[in-house]
């Protein structure tokens, strides 16, 4: 129930207001592997600084907490880390927004997110795995939290076959990740 909640208080609006967007992190690695907990939602917009009051407008102060104009516009121009939340005051799920800052591999990920249809009429983008193995990787070395490299594990087991492997390895090179990389396969 938790998860439907996550994309009921999230996602809905997005769509609803064709928001571009994509799934990524614990949700994303949920559906390419195996179900774990998880009590927040990351999520990829494209944003630009023009669209901020149409954002907030989406997500209402009497059911969000959305951060200032400022605090959006601050994060849209920044290049390293750039992201805000928002929280769900009902259910206090959150959501990590992280806008598209221009990075090739952000990119690369929209131009590659998956749709998938789950319940009723709801469907949602979700990030490549490609996308979603690299960012963990990349979280995982800042942090050592051993759940990335769980995630990333229940992904192969279910999707190793279904990977651009050229793609990954590019990636997992310029990003200093490929030994790494190479030790889960």
């Amino acid at each position: 129930m938790q998860r439907l909640e996550l994309l009921d208080a999230f996602i809905v609006p997005l769509e609803k207001n064709k928001i571009n967007y994509f799934i990524t992190g614990s949700v994303a690695s949920i559906f390419y592997g195996e179900p774990r907990l998880t009590h927040d939602i990351d999520i990829v917009i494209h944003l630009s600084v023009k669209e901020i009051h149409r954002f907030i407008s989406i997500f209402p102060e009497k059911q969000y907490y959305c951060p200032p104009t400022e605090v959006i516009h601050i994060e849209l121009i920044r290049h390293d880390f750039a992201h805000f939340n928002l929280i769900h005051h009902n259910t206090g799920m959150k959501a990590d927004i992280y806008p598209d800052v221009g990075d090739d591999l952000y990119t690369w990920a929209f131009q590659h997110k998956r749709r998938v249809n789950l319940y009723g009429n709801l469907s949602l983008w979700l990030a490549p795995p490609e996308y979603v193995i690299i960012r963990k990787l990349e979280y995982f070395r800042e942090g050592q939290s051993q759940k990335h490299i769980n995630d990333i594990e229940k992904m192969l087991l279910q999707i190793k076959h279904e990977l651009n492997n050229d793609f990954l390895n590019k990636e997992l090179k310029k990003r200093s990740l490929l030994s790494l990389w190479n030790k889960l396969k």
